[in-house]
């Protein structure tokens, strides 16, 4: 790139190739999503052995399994304005090290009203945590792999909450359940002593908030020198400019509302049916017969199928997203359905576990993406944080719901029928959301100047 007076930062990203400083982006946020993962997940897989130590009811678990998922609403929705007015990276650090304290001091609870509360305390670091994430990463990725580079970073999650069953299958026999939530809270403590020193703001909300030229200028030198001569940097939006700089308002704004409430619906839906299955799945498998530590293994085998969000992301980054995410949930409804049916053979049923959580971990990994695509940089943060903040009410309906429906005893095969209905909710409400927002992969109209640093 010849020498410029002014450079525009997305068009300087897309120009040139994804760097080792961005793949290190790539990695931090990486490990941010897997730990989120692994501690989210890691209740579901000691739920067990809680129920065998301290005699609790099965329906008494619900408040234990949900505690964490009120702190994930409550913590994604007060950080994304927190990461759109004070910067990404001093909120992902300050969430990370809540996680770590919380997750820790979870090991050590006495009994169930204080396990409650510090997976309360962790869920809002794990709320925090993912939402700025997706949106810093979104943020340092040029726009034609910005779909499948972030749908690949985001598979973290997922990945780490299989880790966790995989990890609780092997440890809770030798250390007892208090292992797992010690090695949940020891990880994060390390992280974020690594972010302090590696981790960079989001070079797009520092040309936002028009900090220093040389600070802008440090960051996309280590991409490309070809930077070193810029004297300032400007930023261009495909999403439509706002008058307001609120990210709340951003959200809210007429433009963005339609957007905004389908994007909620679809996330909240997905999770009534990841936590309804990621919770429940070892204790309805164990009372359909199979042995606590098969259970806890094959249900692990259902996050796992995230991965198949990079296939996702690319298709993303080419076609219509809406409707390839939409099309995903439709194969969800089936795919859970299908768990159901096949309880009585165990190797069908390994199978089926495992295809349905890369149908439904592959649609539901995707929409952070496809949300931080929809809004302008001065409301992504707000926009992503609140869709995962708003959707973490969807897991808490699934883990009350499962146990609504074992309290009604209904059969292995009812319950799974009704957890897969929300699949279909959740394509409907992407399939409105592209009616009101048409999205258009071939359109490259729509940009306009947005901000300039000084």
């Amino acid at each position: 790139m010849p020498t410029a007076r002014s450079v525009d930062v997305q068009a300087f990203l897309n120009e040139h190739p994804f760097s080792r400083y961005q793949w290190l982006v790539f990695a931090l946020c990486f490990f941010i999503v897997l730990l989120d993962g692994f501690d989210t997940a890691a209740i579901g897989y000691i739920a067990p052995s809680l129920t065998t130590e301290w005699g609790i009811a099965r329906p008494a678990l619900a408040p234990v399994l949900s505690a964490a998922l009120f702190g994930l609403a409550f913590g994604a929705l007060s950080a994304g304005p927190l990461a759109d007015r004070f910067g990404r990276k001093a909120i992902l650090i300050g969430s990370v090290l809540v996680i770590g304290a919380a997750c820790l001091a979870s090991a050590f609870a006495g009994n169930l009203d204080q396990l409650v509360m510090l997976r309360f305390v962790t869920g809002l670091g794990l709320g925090a945590a993912m939402p700025n994430a997706v949106t810093l990463m979104s943020e340092y990725c040029p726009e034609g792999r910005r779909a499948m580079v972030t749908n690949a970073m985001f598979c973290g999650f997922p990945l780490g909450a299989a880790f966790g069953g995989f990890l609780a299958a092997w440890m809770i026999p030798l250390w007892g359940w208090r292992s797992v939530l010690v090695l949940g809270g020891i990880a994060p403590l390390v992280l974020a002593a690594v972010l302090l020193v590696l981790l960079p703001e989001s070079v797009r909300y520092m040309v936002a908030h028009n900090h220093p030229v040389e600070r802008i200028r440090a960051v996309l030198r280590r991409i490309s020198e070809t930077a070193a001569g810029a004297a300032g940097f400007v930023m261009t939006e495909k999403a439509p400019v706002t008058k307001t700089r609120n990210g709340i308002a951003v959200v809210l704004s007429r433009g963005y509302l339609v957007g905004s409430v389908m994007l909620w619906v679809a996330y909240f839906m997905g999770l009534v049916i990841f936590y309804a299955l990621i919770n429940w799945m070892p204790i309805l498998f164990k009372d359909a017969g199979l042995a606590p530590r098969d259970a806890a293994l094959i249900a692990a085998l259902f996050p796992l199928g995230g991965v198949g969000a990079v296939l996702s992301g690319w298709l993303m980054d080419r076609f219509n997203a809406n409707r390839i995410i939409a099309f995903g949930f439709v194969l969800t409804y089936g795919a859970v359905y299908a768990i159901g049916q096949v309880a009585g053979n165990v190797g069908l049923l390994v199978v089926t576990v495992f295809a349905a959580g890369t149908i439904m971990n592959t649609a539901q990994t995707s929409l952070p993406s496809l949300a931080a695509s929809f809004y302008p940089t001065h409301g992504r943060a707000t926009g992503v944080a609140w869709m995962l903040g708003l959707g973490r009410f969807g897991g808490i309906g699934g883990s009350f719901l499962v146990a609504e429906l074992a309290r009604r005893e209904l059969d292995f095969t009812s319950i799974f029928a009704i957890v897969a209905v929300p699949g279909l909710v959740a394509a409907l409400a992407l399939l409105v959301k592209q009616f009101v927002h048409p999205e258009d992969r071939s359109s490259g109209t729509g940009r306009t100047v947005e901000a300039l640093g000084h």
